[in-house]
């Protein structure tokens, strides 16, 4: 029986994998084994960093609002305090952007909330 190696399947596997190399430097781009660690490398990358991007949004939004707040007087945990008790339901995005965009309306909320 001869011997069957699917030679069809391992071909458009390496292509696909060079296709996502495209870009990288040097072997990475055009050497299989080299190619093939790169992009599995890649990847991980990826999928930690979809979920670190939140992370560090949120840390942004939390700085400027931190920053708007202090132009008030009040420290970002005293302002989101008192924006809970007073039952303002915006998030942090949107005061983040408030804070940075539109001081008069970030300044009415401080008031507000005061």
């Amino acid at each position: 029986m001869p011997r069957s190696v699917n030679s069809v399947a391992s071909r458009a596997r390496r292509k696909r994998v060079l296709k996502q190399a495209k870009g990288f430097f040097g072997r990475r781009k055009n050497v299989w084994t080299v190619a093939k660690n790169a992009v599995e490398k890649a990847m991980v990358y990826a999928y930690r960093d979809r979920k670190q991007k939140k992370r560090n949004f949120r840390a942004l939004w939390i700085m400027r609002i931190n920053a708007g707040a202090r132009q008030h007087g009040l420290s970002y945990s005293q302002f989101i305090g008192k924006v809970k008790a007073a039952g303002i339901e915006l998030n942090r995005k949107v005061l983040a952007d408030l804070a940075t965009n539109h001081p008069e309306a970030f300044a009415a909320i401080v008031n507000q909330v005061k």
